[in-house]
């Protein structure tokens, strides 16, 4: 069972987001974080050690929350080989839902949202962080979705071609469309009717004989 954190720690985390977000996260000082909170920097220690172990906490947070999201949908999220029944057995009209289920949740979760911004910053000034942003948004979903593609050949649901780039087609771009959001909101409703539209391709192209 996930433990659960004091309101006055959750909020700590929620301003230092907020404030990472903004400014990225190298010139954000503990002292700043406890004003946006309301308390003094030494009331702040008393929660958190450092600013590390705070981005700490915000890292085991987004963890917390992504799992509680791909729980909500029946499945594990991180886990591909636990992951391959539900998706071998999938519909077509289930698997669109799922997929714009998961893309408004990055979308609209604002924890998501300020964590992306805050790593789109730091990309470019913090090693540390870029490398990060690399894992959160590429190596891992790449990962995750390489070996989901090579088991569902297996099992005859999907065609056993390279799962690598199977993987690369059909992540890029959600993702793509996420960052476009994200500069255009407005432009959410034509995001959503091109997942359904690539989802649909994506299924004709790779649907196997169980399929």
């Amino acid at each position: 069972m996930t433990q659960q954190i004091s309101p006055t720690k959750q909020r700590i985390l929620s301003e230092a987001l907020t404030l990472f977000a903004v400014k990225g996260y190298e010139p954000v000082t503990v002292a700043a974080i406890a004003e946006a909170v309301g308390i003094k920097a030494p009331s702040l220690y008393k929660h958190y050690k450092s600013k590390r172990d705070i981005f700490d906490a915000i890292l085991t947070e987004m963890k917390t929350r992504y799992q509680r999201q791909a729980a909500s949908m029946q499945m594990n999220g991180t886990d591909a080989a636990r992951d391959t029944p539900l998706f071998a057995d999938i519909g077509e009209e289930s698997l669109i839902e799922m997929s714009k289920g998961l893309f408004l949740y990055f979308l609209h979760d604002d924890f998501a949202c300020k964590f992306r911004k805050m790593l789109t910053v730091e990309q470019y000034q913090n090693a540390g962080l870029s490398a990060l942003y690399t894992k959160q948004y590429f190596d891992d979903p790449i990962d995750y979705q390489s070996m989901l593609f090579g088991l569902l050949g297996k099992t005859d649901t999907l065609v056993a071609e390279n799962a690598r780039i199977m993987a690369l087609q059909f992540y890029a771009p959600v993702f793509l469309l996420l960052t476009l959001c994200d500069r255009h909101p407005n432009r959410e409703e034509e995001a959503l009717r091109l997942i359904e539209q690539h989802v649909r391709q994506f299924a004709r192209l790779y649907q196997g004989e169980r399929s």
